[in-house]
């Protein structure tokens, strides 16, 4: 099932949620136009290494220097590869003007970067040993998805089920949709801490973290009074 859009109404214009898909699109791209080796380095510079934070000396020895803990913030604009990257900027675009229609422009702005440091340091906590890069906007994304769900929990998402390339539109409450992908995350992140050898190649504890951070501080964040809506030109 795909996420097509939503029928909550929107008054604003949400430059922030544009401007961040912005910078995720173009540091992806100008990632792909890199040489690979200049862009294998960049990646593990600037996405977040749970070792090299547990173990020091295995990033001296790597050749990492000293970030304090910048990659924490920067991996939240990295992406690994084009479905990673058109999998977070629909659920963005979807979920994400909303949120900042009922927020406001800065308070949301800190808001979802609250929401992407705490999904990360969740994941750095519960596998400190990834010698790997965790890369994406998907914890901080994920905090969006968790104040959609208790401020639009009627709201009906629009779906498209791509059964034998027929097209197939259903739709759902924003409720059941975004608790079904709770439960998923929740059944994966739960998995691999379970079974020793399963391949993991998904933060699913930074999509946790991000969702229990943004249910936490969603109150905070809201403005007492809605938007006007727009006006078009």
């Amino acid at each position: 099932m795909i996420p097509i859009r939503d029928t909550a109404p929107c008054n604003i214009r949400p430059w922030v949620t544009w401007g961040l898909m912005a910078i995720c699109i173009i540091i992806f791209i100008a990632m792909q136009l890199t040489p690979y080796e200049l862009s294998y380095r960049l990646i593990y510079r600037y996405g977040m290494v749970p070792i090299r934070y547990t173990e020091p000396q295995w990033a001296v020895s790597f050749g990492l220097p000293d970030d304090y803990y910048l990659s924490f913030l920067t991996s939240l604009f990295l992406h690994g590869n084009w479905w990673h990257l058109a999998i977070n900027m629909v659920f963005m675009w979807i979920f994400a003007d909303n949120i900042e229609d009922r927020m406001g422009h800065g308070p949301f702005l800190i808001f979802y970067l609250v929401c992407g440091l705490c999904a990360t340091f969740l994941q750095w906590y519960f596998d400190p040993r990834l010698a790997i890069p965790v890369v994406g906007a998907s914890g901080a994304i994920a905090g969006v998805l968790a104040a959609y769900f208790f401020l639009y929990p009627l709201a009906r998402v629009i779906l498209w089920v791509p059964l034998f390339f027929l097209p197939i539109v259903v739709h759902v409450p924003a409720i059941a949709f975004l608790g079904l992908w709770v439960i998923i995350q929740l059944h994966d992140a739960m998995t691999s801490v379970m079974f020793e050898g399963v391949t993991v190649d998904v933060a699913w504890w930074a999509h946790l973290g991000g969702f229990v951070t943004g249910t936490i501080l969603y109150r905070l964040f809201i403005r007492n009074e809605p938007n006007e809506p727009i006006e078009e030109k």
